[in-house]
């Protein structure tokens, strides 16, 4: 495959195959985030990506799933999404999923009408980085979208029969924050409502600005015992009315959790209520990593 840059995909789409259909990220705006920094967004040429899965045709056997990045390529318009997705049809019969990264600006742009065109053409996952629930932190991390639009969007993309996998960062808004930004992550998760929700925990690169902000002192990043106490009081208001698969097993995770929202929330709050009491369960520094 022709890849331009570091290629960055969701955990779970580990084994598939991945095919760049923007470069870079159109927001690049956040302050926790390194991942595009070295790319100026612009939207690849369709022939080029044709190309690309002809390539991939001649290559691979067989292609259970396929992962459109980089960081935002639902903000295509539909009439070229559909080239793509008609041609994913046409040489990979044995597909069974396109996911894809949106950002809830991309989503909120798309009618009702154009998300159940991409549903009924093969996209079944939209990836979303929510990361926080609170207004303030939102606006601390330069998001660009308000609490109510991710919302929103997550409800757009539920409701078009796509699943929603939203994605949460723990240590966020440091110290003087963490109790905004865990109530109002899990008072966010509980009105999403959601198919998927993951959650990480913030990890430091030279490149992304918060780096330079903590080392400046303006932000105070919290020890493990403190993002462990974050998440229980995050889960604690992580009360959704539908199923939601929840993931915090990233190697940037102090603890693993694994569950389902929320019949599993009392046995993920009493293991992480047993991490602050015997702090020998966190995972050592040396182990996380992105």
């Amino acid at each position: 495959m022709r890849y331009e840059g570091d290629i960055y995909r969701p955990p779970s789409e580990a084994y598939s195959l991945l095919i760049q259909v923007t470069i870079g990220c159109s927001h690049n705006k956040c302050t926790f985030c390194s991942m595009f920094k070295d790319k100026r967004f612009r939207v690849r040429d369709v022939s080029e990506v044709i190309e690309d899965l002809e390539m991939a045709r001649r290559t691979y056997r067989r292609v259970d799933r396929i992962f459109l990045c980089d960081g935002d390529a639902l903000c295509l318009a539909n009439s070229k999404l559909m080239v793509i997705l008609e041609k994913i049809r046409e040489l990979f019969p044995e597909c069974q999923r396109v996911s894809v990264y949106g950002s809830a600006k991309d989503v909120l742009r798309k009618t009702p009408e154009e998300l159940t065109e991409l549903r009924e053409n093969g996209i079944e996952m939209i990836y979303l980085g929510a990361e926080s629930g609170s207004a303030r932190v939102l606006e601390a991390v330069n998001k660009g979208v308000t609490p109510q639009q991710l919302i929103e969007a997550v409800h757009k993309i539920e409701n078009s029969d796509i699943k929603a996998s939203v994605t949460f960062i723990s240590g966020l808004a440091g110290k003087a924050g963490w109790e905004d930004h865990a109530i109002e992550t899990g008072k966010m998760i509980s009105e999403m409502n959601a198919s998927y929700v993951g959650l990480l925990t913030l990890m430091l690169d030279p490149r992304a600005p918060i780096t330079g902000q903590i080392e400046r002192g303006e932000l105070e990043l919290l020890s493990g015992e403190e993002v462990v106490a974050e998440t229980y009081l995050m889960l604690k208001h992580a009360n959704p009315t539908r199923p939601c698969v929840f993931r915090s097993n990233h190697a940037s995770n102090y603890v693993s959790l694994r569950g389902d929202l929320p019949r599993d929330r009392e046995m993920m709050m009493a293991k992480l209520k047993m991490a602050m009491e015997n702090t020998g369960m966190l995972k050592d520094e040396r182990f996380r990593a992105l």
